[in-house]
């Protein structure tokens, strides 16, 4: 009989029976790495289906070298540091603080040590939330917490499956947005005072091109050295103090 209970190899749920327990519990789980099919892998997916979580397949091979040398019978689930959020949850915070809405959204932001240094910067700027979209981003992992110094816990995390279309449900709340590229107007020459989506892009790419076309204005910073970029969490907090500057907070 396959034990229950379960099984957590570095903050992974490793096994079938533990993942769909998990999953069963309500517990937050990030996403679900499947290798094969037959059996409760159906009802697995269908639960984290249901949950939000990313399910991702990949080979045995992969599995075997996440689980350490656990038997994880195809099935491997991590967990999230907070609940994710919705957009709506993040406007209504905006709401009840009286504050017009302060929203940054992350566009392919892979590094966690980077999604949790922006959630950080995030917080203590005063934002009303962060979004990320399901694919192609850092997720809610224990990296993100930590670097995130328990930010994660206090600031509403939105994930998105598409950033364009969460885009335009901003701006059906009134937001204007505001991307980041290197062809911007001078970031500190703009007024930002208003309700504002500061859309931060990748590490290696900047911002996606569909993103880009959903964007009101373009901001830069001035790059006086040899290097022509930013860390994107660097940029970041640039860019959302200059925010908090303008708006007097």
């Amino acid at each position: 009989m396959t034990d229950k209970k379960e099984k957590s190899v570095g903050g992974l749920i490793v096994g079938r029976n533990p993942v769909l327990e998990a999953l069963k519990s309500g517990r937050p789980i990030d996403c679900v790495y499947i290798a094969g099919e037959g059996g409760s892998i159906g009802q697995i997916k269908k639960l984290a289906q249901d949950r939000g979580a990313v399910i991702k397949a990949v080979s045995r091979q992969k599995l075997d070298e996440m689980s350490g040398g656990a038997v994880h019978q195809g099935v491997i689930a991590s967990g999230a540091c907070a609940e994710y959020s919705s957009i709506g949850d993040i406007l209504n915070l905006a709401e009840r603080r009286g504050e017009k809405p302060f929203v940054i959204i992350c566009d392919g932001i892979e590094d966690p040590h980077n999604l949790g240094a922006i959630i950080r910067t995030a917080e203590c700027a005063g934002a009303h939330g962060v979004i990320i979209p399901k694919r192609r981003s850092a997720s809610l992992n224990e990296t993100v917490f930590k670097t995130s110094a328990g930010a994660a816990s206090w600031l509403p995390v939105a994930r998105v499956p598409n950033i364009p279309t969460a885009i335009d449900e901003l701006k059906k709340a009134g937001l204007w947005i505001y991307g980041t590229d290197a062809s911007g107007s001078d970031y500190a020459k703009t007024d930002l005072r208003g309700p504002i989506g500061l859309v931060i892009g990748s590490e290696g790419f900047g911002i996606g091109k569909l993103t880009a076309e959903k964007c009101d204005f373009m901001l830069r910073l001035p790059l006086l050295g040899k290097i022509t970029s930013l860390n994107a969490s660097v940029a970041a907090g640039i860019f959302m103090y200059e925010i908090v500057r303008q708006r007097g907070m």
